[in-house]
């Protein structure tokens, strides 16, 4: 069973995310902001972290370097959440460490893909 760990402070957003999984027979851990989620994967090892960007206090740019400093969390697929679509965006995040990148509102069909890219491997 692929454990997911998602993190995001916009509930509605959370709520679509964790649908989504759900009808994929993926149950999701959540966590509203970077400090929640650093403290979760201390605890367990996550198959695939979906990470929103703009978090209250640690966003999720420093809590995914901080995550990826531990040796279990160096070869976990990290994905972007982010409103942040600019021309550019994507490959500033996947240079600052994300595997991948899905911009919000998120696009069901192409968070579908990446679900299945990621918990295929």
């Amino acid at each position: 069973m692929t454990k997911v760990l998602v993190v995001e402070d916009t509930p509605l957003n959370m709520e679509l995310i964790l649908e989504i999984l759900k009808s994929h027979g993926i149950e999701a851990d959540k966590a509203e902001d970077g400090e929640e989620a650093i403290r979760k994967t201390e605890k367990i090892v996550y198959d695939i972290i979906f990470m929103d960007i703009a978090l209250p206090g640690i966003d999720g740019a420093e809590a995914t370097k901080i995550i990826r400093t531990r040796p279990e969390y160096k070869d976990v697929p990290v994905i972007a959440l982010t409103a942040f679509a600019m021309k550019g965006d994507k490959e500033k995040l996947i240079a600052g460490g994300f595997d991948d990148y899905i911009a919000k509102p998120i696009d069901v069909s192409e968070f579908i893909k990446q679900i299945e890219k990621y918990s295929a491997e």
